[in-house]
């Protein structure tokens, strides 16, 4: 019988008209993103806080200068981790290796009281582990789908939804237990929702049939090893090969890299969130509320909280339909996940509740990111299954000029801050509206970017391209956290206004470049749509 998806015939089954196994991705992902934004929301609010406060009291050039290290890395290596899945193991093992890592770097970054090099060692886990997890799961999303079409675009919409649940959930939760509890234990929580995505993964894995075995399986692991290098030339001949010899697929090679270029400006800009955004947060921002303002607050914290919670239980539920028949126990592990982050979310609104006043922590306004993403990204995926659905290359650039335009309502809040001012106390609305901007701009760039990448790359590459995708985000976020490290002498000398509107020039001047090469790129993609 011909099946309609890749995988196994339980993968037939549909979730909101998608396989099964997109949403068993889509939960595997939730956790991992729980876990890097959880810890990455408290990166540098953790490394300035005051030695008294539990913190390092470092610098802010100092914080951010590391923050680009870590957040640069964990793009480069996913290069090498697709180069060992497509080689060696395969994109399942490789996913399940990486979640096993980057759980013992959240174990280890909870135990920094003990030394500072438990906090590096984390960092380096953290790091080695999402270079294997991140382009692999993405590499089984595009194979899930024999299309190459609109409904491959929806999936990754769909998929990018997951990430961005667990980037809420991260955000909220570890934010508030670092911030209002304890920096270890917002380090730790991080890593408990980690091992618990790695177990659901494992025992449903396969749910995937074919997909994502080792490409070697019936070979020995020694006679796999001596062969890496000569396969890994012989891919990069075949790179040569193709762009020499193949003008479509040359074509759209340049086309890959084409868009990856212009990742750059928008994630450079973008990831100022967990650096410089979060540093405005936490010494410009007027985040103390009291009486009806605090009240306010307090419901619509409980809004943004228990709607996205709704809606990602009510996912569960009909992915728990289509597959506990099969998969008890992966269903079972990952409902108990969901009873745990219930009754921390409970707990944590019910001591809001209880307090007189509302001080908003710094780390909280990441999680409009992902409640914008998890609001709009159902209507976008409409949209790209639409007749409005616009090209690749303008839908890169709306998201680049929809982020400059968010840096532009930045800049415009901060023109009462006096130069080098060390604290402000700007209304929130201005982050608020920022926020709101850069996630419409990032759900035109980044879940588009990840399937033309797997529509547009040859099938024996896909794990490579990938890597060769985040390679650009790599160069990015090193990028923003050395760019927010001069914060500082740019207020001092020119003002936080300045700081930003570079944040809105260059990516609205990116978009317009990319609109005029919108009928070229079309043209060199070769009916790829």
């Amino acid at each position: 019988m011909e099946f309609k998806f890749g995988g196994s015939e339980t993968n037939q089954k549909t979730v909101l008209g998608h396989p099964s196994g997109l949403f068993v991705l889509f939960f595997t992902e939730m956790w991992e993103r729980f876990s890097y934004y959880g810890m990455r929301a408290l990166l540098v609010l953790f490394l300035v806080s005051s030695l008294i406060d539990g913190g390092w009291g470092w610098e802010r050039s100092e914080a951010l200068s590391l923050y680009a290290f870590y957040t640069g890395f964990v793009y480069l290596t996913p290069i090498l981790g697709g180069i060992i899945a497509d080689k060696i193991m395969g994109y399942r093992k490789a996913v399940i290796l990486g979640a096993l890592l980057m759980t013992l770097g959240h174990a280890s970054m909870a135990l920094e009281g003990i030394t500072d090099m438990f906090f590096y060692a984390g960092l380096l886990f953290m790091i080695l582990g999402n270079g294997l997890f991140k382009p692999n799961i993405s590499s089984i999303v595009g194979q899930l789908y024999k299309s190459e079409g609109k409904e491959k675009d929806a999936g990754y919409t769909i998929f990018y939804m997951g990430i961005n649940a667990g980037a809420f959930l991260g955000i909220l939760l570890c934010g508030y237990i670092g911030e209002k509890v304890g920096w270890h234990y917002g380090f730790g929580l991080a890593g408990i929702f980690m091992f618990f995505g790695m177990l659901q993964f494992y025992f449903i894995q396969s749910i995937f049939g074919k997909i994502g075995l080792p490409p070697n399986k019936s070979e020995d692991l020694d006679d796999v090893v001596e062969d890496v290098i000569e396969d890994t030339i012989d891919d990069i001949e075949l790179v040569v090969d193709e762009v020499a010899s193949s003008k479509v697929k040359r074509d759209r090679l340049i086309v890959v890299g084409v868009l990856a270029f212009f990742t750059i400006f928008f994630w450079w800009a973008f990831e100022q969130a967990g650096g410089s955004m979060t540093i405005f947060a936490s010494d410009y921002t007027n985040r103390t509320l009291e009486g009806g303002a605090a009240n306010t607050f307090k419901i619509i914290n409980t809004i943004l909280t228990i709607v996205p919670m709704l809606i990602i239980t009510y996912v569960l539920s009909m992915l728990f339909k289509q597959t506990f028949s099969k998969y008890s126990l992966s269903n079972i592990l990952l409902s108990i996940s969901f009873a745990i982050i219930w009754g921390i979310v409970i707990w944590m609104l019910i001591k809001e509740f209880n307090s007189p006043s509302a001080e908003v922590p710094a780390s909280w306004f990441g999680i409009l990111n992902s409640f914008f993403i998890i609001a709009f990204a159902p209507m976008f995926s409409k949209i790209w299954e639409s007749k409005y659905n616009p090209s690749g290359p303008v839908k890169f650039a709306f998201g680049l000029i929809l982020l400059g335009i968010g840096f532009g309502i930045l800049a415009y809040g901060s023109m009462s801050i006096p130069l080098g001012a060390k604290t402000a106390s700007v209304s929130m609305i201005f982050l608020i509206l920022a926020y709101l901007f850069h996630t419409l701009g990032e759900l035109c760039v980044s879940p588009v970017g990840l399937s033309y990448v797997s529509k547009l790359s040859p099938k024996k590459l896909v794990g490579l391209m990938f890597g060769v995708w985040f390679v650009a985000n790599f160069i990015a976020n090193s990028a923003a956290g050395l760019t927010g490290a001069f914060m500082d002498p740019i207020l001092k000398e020119k003002g936080l206004t300045f700081f930003f509107l570079l944040f809105t020039v260059i990516p609205i001047g990116a978009g317009v470049v990319m609109i005029a090469l919108n009928k070229l790129l079309i043209k060199m993609m070769h009916g790829i749509k």
